[in-house]
């Protein structure tokens, strides 16, 4: 059976428990004796060891196998969570993280075996039990047979209630074909699988579980039928006939090697119980789906079965190799998915009433009470199309905790190898942000974290010197303003020394003397964001290459939003970032500038001002105003835009006063359109714009107006 078509799944699936385990392992290592973080990881282990296997990722199966060993001991009370076990978990978790993104970026896991790991987690095991796990070498056979008893006990117990096998009809053709199985010494097993209620795809768990067990035997009839599987016409159980050679609590263990499957029972069929009046099965059949499973099975393991040769390049075949696998998934609440629904149905209805309108129009002719009829269906339609866009929007709204989850990971592993004392607070990450923002975020975010771990934070020594705790802190806080979410990363180190940064500026000859002189604190601090510039005394695994603050500026402002930086001597740095909400759709402000149509984001706009030329005042040869107390300078778009003004130099002027964090500005126009709700169009690799210019939109009229980015103005 092709798999190829559940690697999404997978990889979605994976990612989730790579996390899991990430997280329970930082906890595992404050507190030792956590059973609830104990036993997530043994699950996290056996559901990723499970998907592996079905998958055909022989070597993630075998390294999460140990691990999955490794808890179960732990969770028995054989052996207790040492800092050491800790670090080899660490280790084997980048290399399980390291299978999946082999997997994501050409759909095989690779060729490295981590030998090393395996044999360090199995000496950890034997010194702790006495055993070597079954992934790692051959198991006791002592160890080996509780194990396989266990598996079989449900099989044994099963009800008649949860053995729905046993009324599945079945043709002569499907009877004769097991009959014949027996009389050949092969064993027919009929099962019974429940899957999870709370399972999304069960269609796809379904087939794992077929392809798990076609790896030793042949599934000869199964029920509900192959399509209404497919089709998920089938309610979280399915049942089936096995013929196969191997025991019946292998058939059971592969079932239950597929995660999210809760319960899996059967037993083994003669050929008199082949046989059975077809009334019999006739008669169990209401009994039998009465029944539904409502709590979870332990999760029990045998010996792992031995590897075969044909199975595994099926399973190779199946995998195109060397193509990227995109993760294009969102997980959306069904509410949200309702109120969608119910717009959809909204539109069609406001779609329907135009139409009859436009009807009616032809028929009767334009008069005032047709006219203000179809009026009133516009309006409705515009508000119709504004609650669709608004949903549609929260649709694609993601929480940023999905970026931030891998860094407490990260500040553990700096903290080793830097040989400082530092702690991570996040907050604010359940602010939700457009997905294809969110999945962008992870580079810059970890860049800036390894800035204050490296440059910013102080050695404890220095630190307990300057008055300060030997702990250094460094802090993530995101939150929404607006129709933008705001980032904050920062520390309580030393904060940025622009005397310093001015000084290499001009010891690299990276711009003149009487340049880098003249330049304001902001100006110098910018130029850190510079490509290859670095205040790093030599280069490390961590910094020096000049390429740190450089991606981080260039990832936001891909993303439409930009980066400042606060920092006081001695007490810290932070850095803002500001991102809007989402890349799609905005509300706007149309503006004429030189009589060409432009578009700037309402959500950056504070007020609009019509301002006498006489209020225009000089401060440093630059344009301000004064307005309510507060001294703001001027932008003169035409000037920037190179689109002369046709008003006359003398009249009023039309400034529309943005915000950017603390700073305001104020951008003269020609000319107020007034608002508009506009898609934002990329303009791509077509036309090498600067920053100023974020994107194009297409008006009702079909003319094409350019999206100001105000935030790049100042």
């Amino acid at each position: 059976m092709d798999v190829s078509q559940y690697l999404g799944v997978f990889l979605d699936e994976a990612h989730e428990h790579v996390q899991t385990l990430s997280d329970q392992l930082m906890v595992l290592e404050n507190d030792p004796e956590n059973e609830d973080s104990i036993n997530e990881i043994f699950r996290a282990a056996h559901s990723l060891k499970g998907m592996a296997g079905t998958m055909g990722y022989k070597r993630m199966q075998k390294l999460t196998h140990v691990t999955e060993d490794v808890f179960s001991a732990v969770r028995s009370g054989q052996m207790k969570v040492t800092g050491g076990l800790v670090d080899v978990l660490f280790q084997a978790l980048d290399a399980i993280e390291a299978y999946v993104d082999n997997v994501q970026n050409t759909s095989d896991e690779g060729t490295e075996d981590n030998e090393g790991i395996l044999e360090e987690l199995n000496k950890i095991l034997q010194e702790g039990t006495g055993e070597v796990s079954s992934a790692g070498g051959a198991a006791p056979a002592a160890a080996a047979a509780p194990a396989a008893e266990a598996a079989a006990a449900p099989a044994a117990g099963a009800s008649d209630e949860k053995a729905l096998y046993k009324a599945m009809k079945l043709d002569d053709s499907q009877v004769s074909t097991m009959k014949d199985a027996i009389v050949a010494g092969q064993h027919v097993y009929g099962v019974t699988v429940y899957i999870d209620e709370n399972c999304l795809l069960k269609a796809a768990r379904a087939f794992l579980v077929f392809k798990a067990i076609e790896e030793f035997g042949e599934v000869a009839a199964v029920e509900p039928s192959s399509q209404d599987i497919e089709d998920e016409h089938f309610d979280f159980h399915f049942s089936m006939f096995v013929v196969t050679e191997e025991p019946l609590d292998k058939v059971i263990e592969a079932a239950k090697s597929v995660s999210e499957i809760v319960d899996v029972v059967g037993e083994e069929f003669n050929e008199d119980m082949l046989a059975a009046p077809a009334a019999e099965a006739e008669e169990a059949a209401p009994a039998a789906e009465a029944a539904a499973p409502a709590a979870e099975a332990a999760p029990v393991e045998a010996a792992a079965p031995a590897e075969k040769k044909a199975p595994e390049k099926k399973a190779a075949a199946a995998k195109p190799a060397g193509k990227a696998v995109t993760n294009r998934t969102v997980r959306v609440d069904i509410e949200k998915l309702d109120v969608l629904m119910n717009l959809v149905s909204e539109l069609i209805i406001a779609k329907n009433s135009i139409v009859s309108a436009g009807a009616n129009m032809a028929q009767k002719g334009s008069d005032s009470d047709v006219d203000a009829h179809f009026n009133e269906h516009i309006e409705y339609l515009e508000s119709v199309t504004t609650n669709l866009h608004e949903s549609v929007m929260k649709v694609r709204m993601v929480p940023i905790e999905n970026a931030l989850q891998k860094f407490p990971r990260m500040i553990r592993d700096l903290e080793k190898s830097l040989g400082k004392q530092m702690t991570l607070t996040i907050t604010g990450e359940e602010t939700e942000l457009d997905r294809t923002v969110v999945d962008e975020l992870s580079d810059p975010l970890m860049h800036l974290l390894r800035n204050s771990a490296d440059h910013g934070l102080e050695m404890p020594d220095e630190r307990r010197n300057a008055g300060k705790p030997a702990m250094g802190s460094i802090f993530i806080n995101a939150f929404q303003d607006g129709n933008n979410v705001i980032i904050e990363v920062g520390d309580d180190g030393k904060g940025i020394d622009v005397e310093a940064v001015r000084n290499k500026i001009i010891e690299r000859n990276y711009l003149p003397e009487e340049r880098a002189l003249q330049m304001n604190d902001k100006e110098v601090i910018e130029v850190l964001f510079d490509p290859g510039f670095s205040m790093a005394k030599k280069v490390t695994d961590l910094s020096g290459r000049g390429v740190g603050l450089d991606v981080v500026k260039s990832k936001i402002e891909a993303l439409g939003g930009d980066v400042e930086v606060r920092s006081k001597l001695g007490e810290g740095s932070t850095f803002v970032i500001r991102l809007p909400l989402t890349l799609a759709i905005i509300q706007a402000l149309m503006v004429v500038v030189g009589g060409e149509k432009f578009a700037i984001a309402l959500g950056n706009i504070q007020t609009i001002e019509d301002i006498p030329i006489s209020d225009v005042k000089l401060v440093e040869n630059k344009e301000v105003i004064q307005l309510r107390g507060t001294v703001i300078p001027i932008i003169r778009l035409s000037e920037i835009l190179d689109a002369p003004s046709k008003n006359d130099p003398n009249a009023n002027l039309v400034v529309a006063v943005v915000k950017k964090g603390d700073s305001l500005a104020g951008l003269v126009v020609d000319e107020l359109i007034g608002q508009m709700e506009v898609v934002i169009k990329s303009l791509g690799k077509y036309i090498n714009t600067t920053r100023i210019i974020s994107g194009a939109t297409i008006l009702g009229n079909g003319e094409v107006a350019l999206i100001l980015d105000s935030n790049a103005l100042f």
